[in-house]
């Protein structure tokens, strides 16, 4: 059986990207496939699960030697099963920059294009005839990912294609885009049941920057002073995250949607000085608002710098 997953602290697209090449991969290619997970997902990936009827994927601490593995929506070896090179990786499809230290047995099918999301890949992938078949469910989740990474096109990632794809899986599924949007974004907002550790791992990714290990972290809502009205808590947790983490500092963004913008909690000097310089900031508290800051893959990791 393959095991499809995406990266850890699984966002939607890493939630829902494996379901659908799983399906795709055992229905199509009739190759037996699972979808798997490496952590649970966000609230928002969780809704979707919920909206479209689909089974929680199991949750995996790592990979055996000889699993077959196609590894989505991620190529970088820190966000995989520490094992990931003992095992049989056949297959990546992904979005992302090309990060290096994978290795393979043999060679495989590697599809990365730069595309605001991975489900807009695998709807170019399996085709018109395949995707014909999927059932509602499927292209729910490929509806749901890619609204999901592009912000409802809001996003600075977002492509032309995105949109067209979105647009014709709404358009079969009989779904008003703003108003499914609307839920989703509702969804991802509704942080309350979550500890501000939680929070710092929701959606986060490993960043080298001047020889310090970073966890740089995005909250992506419609609600943000729900978040912020959390932020005492929130950098006070941050060293212990970092710490059991392997860290040595997080940033927590809090991405308003509607407003487009981005707050960056301020906790030291460090923190500061990467604003400063990254976004020729002005920061004169614990906070800072950054305009038009959205998309940590286009907007935020390419400008760090200390």
């Amino acid at each position: 059986m393959i095991k499809v997953f995406g990266h850890k602290a699984p966002d939607t697209d890493s939630t829902g990207s494996p379901i659908i090449w799983a399906w795709y991969l055992s229905e199509v290619r009739k190759e037996p496939a699972v979808a798997v997970l490496q952590g649970e997902p966000n609230t928002e990936a969780a809704w979707m699960l919920s909206k479209w009827d689909l089974a929680m994927p199991e949750i995996i601490a790592d990979v055996a030697a000889g699993d077959k593995c196609v590894i989505v929506d991620t190529n970088n070896p820190a966000e995989l099963p520490a094992s990931i090179n003992d095992a049989e990786v056949i297959e990546i499809i992904d979005h992302h920059l090309l990060a290096g230290g994978i290795k393979t047995r043999l060679p495989i099918n590697i599809t990365i294009r730069p595309l605001a999301c991975t489900a807009t890949i695998m709807f170019d992938l399996m085709g018109e005839e395949a995707y014909a078949r999927a059932p509602r469910a499927i292209k729910g989740a490929m509806l749901t990912c890619i609204l999901s990474d592009t912000l409802e096109f809001r996003s600075p990632t977002t492509t032309p294609h995105d949109r067209f794809v979105a647009e014709k899986i709404a358009a079969d599924l009989g779904v008003s885009i703003p108003a499914y949007a609307s839920e989703m974004f509702a969804a991802k907002s509704d942080v309350s049941a979550f500890s501000e550790e939680a929070l710092l791992r929701m959606d986060s990714k490993e960043y080298e920057l001047g020889g310090k290990q970073l966890r740089v972290s995005v909250l992506e809502t419609t609600a943000p002073q729900v978040v912020l009205d959390r932020k005492a808590a929130l950098m006070a947790a941050m060293p212990g995250v970092a710490a059991a983490d392997g860290a040595d500092e997080v940033l927590l963004f809090v991405v308003d949607i509607l407003k487009e913008e981005a707050t960056l909690l301020v906790p030291n000097d460090f923190v500061k000085q990467v604003a400063e310089k990254s976004f020729n900031a002005s920061v004169s508290g614990d906070s800072v608002v950054l305009p038009g800051i959205m998309s940590r893959k286009k907007q935020i990791i390419p400008a760090l710098a200390i």
